[in-house]
């Protein structure tokens, strides 16, 4: 499956979820791939396939720690299941 693919069915889950999503491909290099804001907190997820999930590059880790810094929750996800496990966490803070 493409990270496309991947990405698509991760914005679905989360517009079904209720939380506002954008694709942060349009802004500037290495920001997270999904922008958005879930029951008032910020986050920021990049997309994986899953064999390349621990292939970020430097300067996506440095925005997914800068989100963190700022309050906000980020993630590298490779599935829904991984954005529900995500999204769980983020409730209970």
């Amino acid at each position: 499956m493409k990270e496309s693919d991947i990405q698509s069915k991760i914005i679905k889950y989360l517009e079904k979820s209720g939380a506002y999503v954008v694709n942060g491909i349009y802004t500037k290099k290495g920001v997270p791939d999904l922008i958005g804001i879930y029951k008032g907190k910020g986050f920021g997820i990049e997309v994986k396939k899953p064999e390349t999930r621990n292939n970020t590059t430097k300067l996506q880790d440095i925005h997914l720690r800068k989100i963190q810094e700022a309050a906000g929750f980020s993630c590298v996800a490779t599935s829904i299941e991984e954005v529900e496990d995500f999204l769980d966490f983020m409730g209970k803070i």
